[in-house]
């Protein structure tokens, strides 16, 4: 049986190039709308990533702590479901157009790909934790990218995705860590 063919189109659909706008009687200025959207397409295609890799972590840990993590990977998963909506959900109020099918996210997804061997609590917790600070890095980054273009609407969605991503950051960092880091090692000590 031959393979599939892909249309000649396929890479122009899956590319970074200027989103289509609808029109809407939203005040932002259509420029900004398009740079939104067209962030909010890679920040989609990010969260939809890290989605799968939660599902990847929870299905496939083993190991002593397995019903802990399995469980935790669930509620991760659980929240960042509701992020890729309201990451797609702003981009459409903004007349865009979101671009979130499976070629488009491994197509535009920024995130490290994830290691399909992992089994060991201690690799899935590396690996999801990883992804997990990436993501957040880039909302965060986002936040003030958005508040230079003027949308606080869309700043103030990616500070309630950043938030919620450092909480479960924090719940999968705590299992690796045993001992506070010493001063030089990533963290500074405090003047006293």
């Amino acid at each position: 049986m031959a393979a599939p063919t892909r249309s000649p189109t396929h890479a122009a659909r899956t590319s970074a190039s200027a989103p289509r706008l609808y029109r809407t009687k939203n005040d932002l200025p259509a420029d900004t709308r398009v740079t939104v959207v067209a962030r909010f397409n890679q920040w989609l295609a990010d969260c939809i990533d890290l989605q799968t890799q939660c599902k990847q972590a929870h299905w496939n840990v083993k190991g002593p702590t397995f019903i802990a993590l399995h469980e935790l990977f669930d509620e991760i998963n659980e929240d960042v479901e509701d992020y890729v909506d309201l990451i797609a959900e702003r981009a459409v109020q903004l007349g865009g157009v979101v671009e979130g099918t499976a070629r488009a996210v491994a197509a535009r997804s920024s995130l490290d790909e994830y290691p399909l061997r992992a089994s060991s609590g201690e690799e899935h917790v590396e690996s999801l934790s990883s992804a997990l600070a990436a993501f957040g890095k880039t909302v965060r980054d986002g936040i003030a990218e958005m508040d230079e273009l003027g949308d606080k609407g869309s700043a103030d969605i990616l500070t309630e995705i950043s938030r919620g991503i450092d909480k479960w950051l924090w719940f999968v960092d705590a299992h690796q860590q045993t001992a506070p880091a010493a001063a030089g090692n990533g963290v500074k000590a405090r003047a006293r």
